[in-house]
C-alpha cells in the first residue's frame, strides 16, 4: 500500500509557499492506527483549505516492504535517507521497537537532527530516540504501557503522561489517536485554529484534546467504582509497585479501617487488598520484561518481590510461564498495537 492524496486540492499559486514535507519512517509491526492518526488530519487540511498545504512521504528500512501489526503491507514512497525537503519525521513503531532497532536507523536520525530537521516519534518510536540520544535534556512521552520501561532504561530522561510533548524541536507522542491531536495543534500553528477546528469537526473528533490530557482512563471509570476511598485505596497501590506496602498502612492513608478495606476489594474486584496489589505489581513485571533491558532479578526488585525465586513463583501462577520465558518470547502472544 502506498498512502498518498488522493483529494485533490487546488492547484498550488505560483507564489504559494512549499508543502511541509511531513515524513513518516515506518518500522515493522508498526501501530496502524498511530500512523492513521497522524497522517489523516494532514490530508484533511488539505482538501478542507483547498491548498497543497501537507506531503508525507513514507521510509521503509532498507527500501523494503513493511507490514504493520495488523498485517496491512506498506511501500516506502521515498528511498530511505533522503532527506532532501523535509520539514519533519515522525518515527512509527509498534510494541516492540527495541527489535527493529538499526545503526542505520539510529544514523539517520542523527543525521537529520544535526540539520535541523524537526524528529518525532509516535507510540514506541520514542525509544529509539531516546537510544540514538537525541531526548537529552527534554521532556518526552511514551505510550503509557512502556513508560516505566522507558524510565527504568533511561533514569535521567524526563518521561511525562502527556499525549503529546513539544520540546527544542522534537516531539513525541503517546501513540494510538493521541496523534490526532497532536497533528491539530500542528495544523493550528502553521494555518490557524479555524482550520484545525474544521479538521477535528470533520474527523468527528468534537474536542481537541491538550497535550495534559490523560492517557488512561480514570480508576473510576475503568473500574466502575464511585467509593473515594476505594479508589485511594488503588491509587496507593499503583503508586508503590516498587514495595509492598502493608494493608494497614493503605488503609490508614485511604481513611479506613483495614476490615473496611478487605470488604470493599472483596466488594468491587472479588479479590483481597493483597491478591490485588500483587496482581497490579506482576502485570507492571510483565510490561518490563518484554519491553526493557533489565535483568529478571532487577525486574524482580523494580516490582517489589524480596527474591528472585519468589518472584518466578508468583509470575508462573498468574501467567502460566516463568519470567525467562516471558523475556525470551515463547509462549507470548503479545502483537504490536
Amino acid at each position: 500500500m502506498n498512502a498518498t492524496d488522493t483529494e485533490t486540492a487546488e492547484p498550488q499559486d505560483a507564489g504559494a509557499p512549499a508543502p511541509r514535507q511531513m515524513g513518516f519512517l515506518l518500522l515493522p509491526q508498526f501501530s496502524m492506527i498511530s500512523l492513521a492518526a497522524a497522517i489523516d488530519p494532514l490530508r484533511m487540511a488539505n482538501r478542507l483549505s483547498g491548498r497543497h498545504l501537507y506531503e508525507w512521504p513514507l521510509y521503509c528500512p532498507g527500501d523494503a516492504p513493511v507490514t504493520a501489526s495488523n498485517g496491512m503491507l506498506f511501500r516506502p514512497t521515498r528511498r530511505f535517507g533522503d532527506g532532501e525537503g523535509l520539514s519533519a519525521l515522525f518515527v512509527v513503531a509498534g510494541y516492540d521497537a527495541a527489535a527493529v532497532e538499526s545503526p542505520a536507523i539510529t544514523q539517520w536520525l542523527r543525521q537529520l537532527a544535526r540539520a535541523g530537521i524537526t524528529l518525532g516519534a509516535t507510540s514506541t518510536g520514542t525509544l529509539l530516540l531516546a537510544r540514538a540520544g537525541l531526548l537529552q535534556d527534554r521532556r518526552c512521552t511514551i505510550h503509557w504501557e512502556n513508560a516505566d520501561s522507558l524510565r527504568e532504561e533511561f533514569p535521567r530522561l524526563h518521561v511525562t503522561n502527556e499525549l503529546y510533548e513539544a520540546d527544542e524541536g522534537v516531539l513525541t507522542c503517546s501513540g494510538g489517536v493521541a496523534g490526532l491531536d497532536m497533528m491539530l495543534e500542528l495544523i493550528a500553528r502553521d494555518h490557524g485554529e479555524a482550520l484545525a477546528n474544521a479538521v477535528a469537526e470533520q474527523a468527528i473528533h468534537p474536542s481537541i484534546r491538550p497535550a495534559h490530557a490523560a492517557q488512561r482512563m480514570s480508576l473510576e471509570a475503568k473500574h466502575r467504582i464511585r467509593h473515594p476511598r476505594l479508589l485511594r485505596a488503588v491509587e496507593i497501590m499503583r503508586a508503590h509497585l516498587d514495595e509492598q506496602l502493608p494493608a494497614r498502612e493503605i488503609a490508614e492513608s485511604a481513611g479506613i479501617s483495614p476490615r473496611q478495606l478487605e470488604r470493599l476489594f472483596r466488594r468491587h474486584f472479588d479479590r483481597t487488598p493483597r491478591q490485588f496489589y500483587l496482581e497490579l505489581r506482576l502485570d507492571r513485571a510483565h510490561d518490563l520484561l518484554r519491553q526493557s533491558t533489565l535483568s529478571i532479578l532487577e525486574i524482580a526488585s523494580a516490582c517489589g518481590f524480596s527474591s528472585s525465586s519468589h518472584f518466578a513463583r508468583c509470575y508462573r501462577r498468574r501467567f502460566g510461564r516463568s519470567p525467562g520465558a516471558t523475556r525470551s518470547g515463547r509462549g507470548d502472544g503479545a502483537v504490536a498495537r
